[in-house]
C-alpha cells in the first residue's frame, strides 16, 4: 500500500510538468518507490512514515528522516521532512496540513529541535504551503532526478 501510494502522488505531482523528462521520472520512481526501497525504509529505526485517510482510502503521507542533516541546516537535533505527499482528488480536504501538523508533533514529541525539507525550485504551491508554516530558506542542493540534477531549496523550521 505504501509503496502504491508513494509512487501514485509523486506521479501526479510532478509527471506532467514540462521540466521532467518522462524517462528521468520512470528511473527515479522505479527505484525510490519499489516495494524493496520502502521496505529498507520501513526497516530503518530513524525513518517514520504518517499516512493519512480519507473515506477509508489512504489519501497521502509524509516520511520525516531523524538524525539526518544537511550543510546549511543550524540544528542541533533536526529532523528531515524527507516527503509530504497527497492524492490529487484530497487536495484542499486538509490532508497536508494534518499530516504537516502529526509531524510537528513527532518532532517535539521526540526533542528535535529543527525540521527540515527540501523543496523543488519549480514547485511554488509547495513552497508557499511550507513557508505558511514556518518554514524559511537556508539554502539550496540538488535533488537528482533520473540523469537531471535539479535544486530544491533548502528550508528549515525551529520547533
Amino acid at each position: 500500500m505504501l509503496s502504491a501510494l508513494a509512487y501514485s502522488t509523486f506521479w501526479d505531482a510532478f509527471a506532467s510538468h514540462p521540466k521532467n523528462a518522462p524517462e528521468d521520472m520512470k528511473h527515479y520512481m522505479r527505484q525510490a518507490f519499489s516495494e524493496e526501497q520502502i521496505a529498507l525504509e520501513l526497516a530503518d529505526e530513524n525513518t517514520v512514515f504518517l499516512i493519512a485517510e480519507l473515506d477509508q482510502k489512504p489519501a497521502g503521507y509524509a516520511k520525516i528522516v531523524r538524525h539526518a542533516t544537511e550543510e546549511g541546516i543550524t540544528a542541533a537535533f533536526p529532523i528531515e521532512l524527507a516527503r509530504l505527499y497527497s492524492h490529487q482528488e484530497f487536495l484542499g480536504k486538509g490532508v497536508g496540513q494534518n499530516l504537516m501538523d502529526a509531524c510537528f508533533e513527532f518532532a517535539s514529541e521526540n526533542g528535535h529541535d529543527v525540521m527540515w525539507l527540501g523543496v523543488w525550485e519549480y514547485n511554488p504551491r509547495a513552497q508557499r504551503f511550507y513557508e505558511k508554516n514556518g518554514f524559511r530558506a537556508v539554502g539550496r542542493h540538488i535533488f537528482q532526478l533520473g540523469s537531471d540534477a535539479q535544486t530544491d531549496l533548502l528550508m528549515q523550521r525551529e520547533m
